[in-house]
């Protein structure tokens, strides 16, 4: 089964990612990753747990666990979603009838839609703005999931914008060092490397750390 199609299940985690059309820009200035990240809490956030994510100029990472909650189960009677507002999207995709997967689907494609009409609308282009339909790999095992964390917060370094991972605004990792974390479950992530310690030294260790595979 090609990465493309590989279903978003519940209960699983996934390394998300893509990039701009031919390599064009997704985040022009600092409003472009705000936007997406305010999308992104409104789409994705009903549907999808958050350990880790990066935006870069022109592609962007994210790793999630798919949510096991009961507005995913089409045994979940539509009276008991109305009225919560975050989940307008999955309300209206339940009233379709769509099976889990279609919704989570879905709401993926309500957030890249809502982000590429207004790219598009402040730049003045039309057309397609990311590449292809978001890649999707699915995480397996512990060792995997540590070392996607270790990539996405690397990938800045990795192409050059910073020496460090704290050095770069628009990935998790400073996230990861807050208290005040509210996108991502911090704590999760911290216990996967033990402790807080263990997880700045981890990034340090790990600035070439390759992922079989990944295109990026």
């Amino acid at each position: 089964m090609s990465e493309q199609k590989t279903p978003l299940e519940v209960g699983n985690y996934y390394h998300i990612y893509n990039r701009g059309i031919n390599g064009c820009e997704l985040f022009r200035e600092a409003t472009n990753y705000e936007y997406f990240l305010k999308l992104y809490k409104k789409h994705i956030s009903p549907v999808a747990e958050t350990y880790a994510w990066c935006l870069m100029g022109n592609h962007f990472h994210l790793l999630v666990k798919i949510r096991e909650v009961g507005f995913l189960s089409s045994s979940v009677p539509i009276r008991h979603l109305e009225g919560f507002k975050n989940l307008r999207g999955v309300v209206d995709d339940a009233k379709k009838n769509l099976s889990p997967e279609k919704r989570i689907n879905q709401q993926f494609s309500n957030l890249f839609n809502a982000y590429s009409k207004a790219y598009n609308k402040k730049y003045h282009r039309t057309g397609s703005l990311f590449e292809h339909s978001f890649r999707r790999k699915h995480i397996t095992n512990d060792e995997y999931l540590r070392n996607v964390v270790l990539y996405l917060h690397n990938n800045p370094v990795h192409h050059g914008f910073c020496n460090h991972p704290m050095e770069y605004a628009w990935s998790s990792y400073l996230d990861c060092l807050s208290t005040n974390a509210q996108l991502i479950a911090r704590k999760d992530v911290i216990n996967w490397f033990d402790n807080e310690e263990n997880f700045k030294y981890s990034h340090i260790q790990n600035l070439n750390i390759d992922i079989s595979g990944f295109e990026e």
